[in-house]
């Protein structure tokens, strides 16, 4: 019986950790979907002028930024740096798209 107990507590526990997660993957998908937005508006501001789809010193400047804020978080620095890559790798992407629809070539 209080085998029982113990299997529907740690199910209980279970489901609320579960709940936190779903609710702060949602919560990651909106913030995604934001930053797009305002990356999409840097990209057709960027397309317009002439400028490169890619600014590495500011990736690097980025980089750095979230390595930081990893380690305070307690997070794997090496990890947010990853994951930053591949976000910026999807924007210049998206940037690149945009710059061709503009009739504006690569130069960076």
């Amino acid at each position: 019986m209080n085998e029982e107990k113990d299997m529907a507590d740690a199910r209980a526990i279970l489901a609320g950790y579960r709940a936190s997660i779903d609710n702060i993957d949602a919560a990651l998908i909106h913030m995604l979907a934001e930053r797009f937005r305002c990356t999409k508006a840097v990209g057709v501001l960027k397309a317009e002028h002439g400028l490169p789809p890619a600014d590495p010193a500011r990736e690097q400047q980025q980089i750095a930024r979230l390595r930081q804020l990893a380690k305070d978080a307690h997070l794997d620095p090496d990890f947010a740096e990853k994951f930053l890559n591949f976000v910026v790798r999807e924007v210049i992407r998206h940037h690149e798209q945009i710059a061709a629809n503009n009739g504006v070539t690569k130069t960076g």
